[in-house]
């Protein structure tokens, strides 16, 4: 068999950017011989994180539509129009065997053109509720690997695959880490330990939201790890203390859920995936402010099957204290939460998304 080539498109968040590399890696591993390139926007965080994970990329001069007009909207058709030439380029020139789209504003041009030039499409969809580029590529696409069941009303039933969303396969087995988990974050054995999440840059209303709550969980003896994101780590790493550990972001993330007894987390596709594996009681509190209010579709998904709470942001003030001190002390409750989510768990995605990649090669 000649050398295989791959090129992968997803970013904007790590929440795109992590299952493209995910893919990426297992299918090295199956190819070791195989060529990989990556499709990325510029200035987007992909530029980086990609190239730090070892495989090449490109740029592409694409950007969103902003819901109010802006100059950026007046730019739109032009950056569209140019990156649908430039994907088409580098297809021509990189001519890869097939073509996979894990969303985010490059994988729209780059799957349009590869689907033009009939070279083999996967789209990776992570969420329950898709986003428009996703759905128009759908048409063309050969093989569409979902994380949601139930998605026959945006995408061709026929296509469609539940495969789960990739994740990091070092949380498939956390309970062999408590012990560990306890040391590395020195935490006191005796108290209940709340895990904070807003995602790798932040979440300002959830940070806020801790902020306002520390005596509270004082009061109930609990102690805190709050991931605040980069962007507000200088604001909040004065409440550091003996109760309470501020973090820019978590490097073993393994660990962390390992020693958490309760997490509050927003609501993105691979935080949601994660939180099904690892199993702990969660409070969801979805970002309001993402295309087609998509967390807090992907929140609800799990609170219908008895899975999760969740908190709006609108009714934080009024509900989160009561929700969550009757949860701490509700052991009966924590376990039925535990229980249910695991149900939804898909531990195995990325070799199943792989699976169906190299069933378009043979």
């Amino acid at each position: 068999m000649e050398k295989l080539k791959f090129i992968l498109s997803g970013g904007g968040t790590g929440g795109h950017i992590y299952p493209a590399v995910a893919i990426a890696n297992e299918l090295k591993s199956r190819f070791p011989n195989a060529e990989f390139l990556f499709v990325g926007a510029k200035d987007k965080m992909e530029m980086q994180k990609v190239p730090q994970s070892g495989y090449k990329i490109e740029g592409l001069w694409i950007a969103g539509l902003q819901r109010k007009l802006t100059l950026q909207n007046v730019m739109f058709p032009f950056k569209l129009i140019d990156s649908l030439w430039k994907s088409r380029k580098i297809l021509k020139k990189f001519k890869p065997d097939v073509v996979i789209g894990t969303g985010g504003f490059a994988s729209g041009p780059l799957l349009q053109m590869a689907n033009t030039l009939n070279i083999p499409t996967v789209i990776q969809e992570q969420n329950s509720f898709p986003g428009i580029t996703n759905k128009l590529l759908s048409k063309k696409a050969n093989k569409i690997c979902v994380a949601y069941e139930n998605l026959e009303q945006f995408f061709p039933k026929e296509k469609m695959i539940l495969t789960g969303n990739p994740v990091r396969q070092d949380l498939i087995d956390i309970e062999s880490k408590k012990a560990e988990a306890i040391h590395y974050f020195n935490l006191d054995v005796t108290k209940k330990t709340l895990l904070v999440l807003g995602g790798s840059l932040g979440a300002r209303r959830v940070n806020q939201l801790i902020e306002k709550e520390l005596e509270t969980f004082e009061s109930l003896d609990v102690q805190v790890i709050w991931q605040c994101g980069k962007l507000y780590f200088e604001d909040y790493k004065k409440y550091n203390s003996d109760n309470v550990q501020v973090l820019a972001f978590i490097d073993r993330m393994d660990l962390v859920y390992a020693a958490a007894d309760i997490v509050i987390s927003r609501a993105g596709a691979s935080s949601v995936s994660e939180l099904c594996i690892v199993g702990k009681p969660v409070i969801f509190i979805p970002s309001p402010n993402v295309a087609e209010d998509h967390q807090t579709k992907n929140a609800k998904s799990i609170v219908d099957k008895k899975g999760a709470l969740m908190i709006k942001e609108t009714e934080l003030d009024s509900e989160f204290s009561l929700v969550f001190e009757a949860l701490l002390k509700d052991q009966g409750k924590q376990e039925q939460l535990s229980k249910n989510i695991k149900l939804l768990a898909l531990p195995y995605a990325t070799k199943q998304i792989v699976d169906e990649i190299v069933k378009l090669i043979q």
